[in-house]
């Protein structure tokens, strides 16, 4: 699936229609209330992609915002007809609702997501594709000197430390909006993203879960640039628990369902010798049954959960492999896995 833009009357619309990628790469910039940051963003990533010999666009989604970033990406439309691309949402809608939309429009074959605020440097969108291939999935890595806040670093640590053990395998940096990804890939995951900010944490388990290559790429993340970050600590910290359990849910369920179920069968049998010596003989006390039941239960629910999340998170098939020290993908895997999203 590629996009494809119709001029009619009014603002433009984007028609979405089945083909072929017609770009080497797609950078995809949500963006709300970005009047201080967006133009100095395009106008870098221009400069930073016309060195290199690729063809490119700029895709930027407006999430309906209420400053003047709709008149400055106008004015920076006239001056790259050729290279940007604005998709405007009539009203916000959320920073994963923009990705998504930025990504089915999209026409290059990997998509590079940035934030809007100037916070990541064009520059280094080279040092991201440059891995692909081999890998279906690069993430831009904060070091150590990145100049966040202490709470948010340490919700971020914890994230990591988290979405590693649910997935296996080391993660870095789970939330990092700066990212690259293989179009064909990502289209399997469009329905998984959420309208919020938790957009980046789902892909990175849905890569890592469904087989695909995941790297982490250091990067230097700058300060805000201007404006004010949409993120909310305290409403958004209350989201963080709700977004954990969604992730078990949704990538690995048997992780709250079998621990539950041996606890519970535990305090049954801790029931059950209690009711003996209590009574002197050998019973079985209605606590231990219920407990025992519940266990049983849990762990049947659980299993159901589990066929359930691998039905939306499943092999697919078309991960980049390596063979003798060469990266390949069949052409043809990408157009068929490509039109069946």
């Amino acid at each position: 699936m590629t996009g494809s833009l119709d001029r009619k009357a009014g603002p433009e619309v984007a028609v979405i229609s089945d083909g072929a990628a017609t770009k080497s790469l797609s950078v995809v910039i949500p963006a709300y209330d970005e009047e201080a940051t967006i133009e100095e963003l395009v106008v870098g990533i221009v400069q930073s992609l016309s060195e290199q010999q690729l063809s490119y666009e700029i895709v930027v989604v407006d999430d309906g915002s209420e400053d003047k970033t709709q008149e400055i990406l106008r004015s920076l439309k006239q001056v790259y007809p050729e290279t940007l691309r604005v998709v405007q949402h009539l009203y916000n809608k959320g920073n994963g609702a923009a990705l998504r939309t930025g990504i089915r429009v999209a026409q290059g074959e990997i998509v590079v997501s940035m934030d809007a605020d100037g916070q990541h440097a064009p520059g280094e969108i080279s040092k991201l594709i440059s891995l692909m291939p081999p890998y279906d999935l690069v993430i831009g890595c904060r070091t150590k000197g990145y100049q966040g806040t202490w709470l948010r670093a340490m919700a971020n640590r914890f994230f990591n430390r988290f979405a590693s053990w649910l997935s296996k395998m080391e993660v870095l940096d789970l939330t990092s909006g700066f990212r690259a990804m293989r179009r064909s890939a990502v289209m399997h995951f469009l329905p998984l993203f959420p309208t919020g900010f938790s957009a980046p944490s789902t892909t990175t388990l849905a890569f890592l879960k469904a087989g695909y290559n995941v790297a982490f790429v250091p990067v230097t993340v700058e300060p805000r640039a201007g404006g004010k970050s949409k993120i909310s600590l305290w409403m958004d910290g209350t989201r963080f628990v709700v977004l954990i359990l969604r992730m078990i849910m949704l990538y690995d369920p048997l992780r709250i369902f079998f621990p539950a179920s041996l606890f519970m069968g535990f305090l049954g049998i801790v029931a059950w010798i209690a009711g003996v010596i209590n009574a002197g003989r050998l019973v079985l006390p209605n606590s231990a049954i219920f407990l025992f039941i519940s266990a049983l239960i849990t762990s049947l629910l659980g299993l159901v959960a589990n066929q359930i999340a691998g039905s939306l998170i499943q092999y697919r098939g078309d991960e980049t492999i390596v063979i003798e020290g060469i990266p390949e993908y069949p052409a043809d895997l990408v157009r068929d896995t490509d039109k069946s999203s």
